[in-house]
């Protein structure tokens, strides 16, 4: 389990787990907002190094203007219960993607939030808000090339300019209410995650569930295009370009 520093959830189901029951879909996003505090400790508890959650998206936008309105006062409320917890457990958050949308009193929530737990040293929070992934990639790509506008763009450098780059690469994406697909969600950072996809629509996803799919994941073996278990995808980048220049060495004297 310990490999799996880096975990992204998209917290998918909601408005059909109340659709079943014959409620508005706000009533499963209320629900849905209380299971978030559970997933954010167990994550804390099994020592997962960074948690990202897939709060809303830039598509989420064409929803009822009554269901984003609601999502907005729920990461309003998240942050007030949360916050002595947040700094009891030395917890860095932030909020990535464009949420200056938000109302005015949730941005200065955000910012006293991310202000307070700047210098944290523990898990590290992300809600994913007004985020969409090729808009990261397009932000990073632009702000590289204004920066360093005679100079080409290398992987690390794509690294750096994304919008959290010290929480690293995934290492594990989930995805709760039963559809199987990415949604726009950390493109750039999954390209060797693991993923899991469960049918648990997100206000029945428990505690148990996440650490058994922890447990599940954290027994594959992680090989990174090798042949071999690696620990990450740097150690196997290292092997690989080192064993491609042996080999270019080498075919100079290729009969």
């Amino acid at each position: 389990m310990n490999q799996l520093k880096h975990v992204a959830i998209i917290m998918d189901g909601n408005g059909r787990w109340a659709k079943q029951r014959l409620r508005p879909r706000i009533w499963g996003h209320v629900r849905g907002s209380g299971i978030v505090s559970d997933i954010v400790q167990a994550a804390d508890d099994a020592g997962v190094k960074a948690l990202t959650l897939y709060a809303f998206s830039t598509e989420n936008w064409s929803r009822p203007l009554e269901e984003v309105t609601i999502l907005f006062r729920l990461l309003r409320k998240f942050l007030l219960r949360e916050k002595s917890r947040i700094l009891k457990n030395n917890i860095k958050f932030r909020v990535i993607g464009d949420w200056s949308t938000l109302p005015s009193e949730t941005v200065k929530l955000v910012q006293e939030m991310e202000e307070l737990t700047k210098d944290a040293n523990g898990l590290m929070l992300t809600f994913a808000f007004g985020y969409g992934a090729r808009k990261e990639i397009l932000s990073a790509v632009n702000a590289f090339q204004k920066q360093n506008p005679d100079k080409e763009m290398t992987e690390s450098d794509m690294d750096a300019f994304l919008y959290r780059p010290e929480a690293g690469q995934v290492d594990l994406m989930i995805r709760t209410g039963g559809d199987l697909r990415i949604s726009n969600f950390l493109l750039w950072q999954i390209a060797y995650a693991e993923l899991f996809f469960t049918n648990t629509k997100w206000p029945d996803f428990t505690v148990s569930e996440f650490v058994s799919i922890l447990d599940k994941v954290g027994s594959r073996e992680r090989r990174f295009g090798n042949v071999s278990s690696q620990s990450n995808l740097h150690e196997t980048t290292e092997t690989a370009e080192k064993n491609k220049s042996n080999y270019l060495k080498g075919s100079t004297t290729d009969v």
